[in-house]
C-alpha cells in the first residue's frame, strides 16, 4: 500500500493570479492618490473659515479617483485568472 500523495495530482492553485494582484496594486494605488487629494484644507484657527476646503479638487476629482479605485479593486477580486 502507497500512501503517499501524487505530488502531480496534488497542484496547489492560487486564488489571484499575476494579473490580479497587479490589478489590485493598481486600485490601491488610486486609492492612496484618491485619499492624498482629499486632504488639506484645513485651518489651525478654529475662529477663521478657510474655503479652500470646497475646492473642486476636493469635491469632485478626488472622490471620482476614490471611487474608480474601489471599481478597480473590485475588478481585480472577480476577474478569472
Amino acid at each position: 500500500m502507497n500512501s503517499a500523495p501524487n505530488n502531480t495530482d496534488n497542484v496547489s492553485r492560487f486564488a489571484f493570479g499575476r494579473s490580479n494582484f497587479m490589478w489590485l496594486g493598481v486600485g490601491i494605488v488610486l486609492l492612496i492618490v484618491g485619499y492624498m487629494l482629499m486632504s488639506g484644507g484645513g485651518s489651525n484657527d478654529p475662529n477663521i473659515f478657510d474655503e479652500s476646503i470646497f475646492s473642486t479638487r476636493r469635491i469632485t476629482l478626488a472622490p471620482a479617483v476614490v471611487l474608480a479605485g474601489y471599481g478597480v479593486i473590485f475588478f481585480a477580486i472577480l476577474k478569472k485568472s
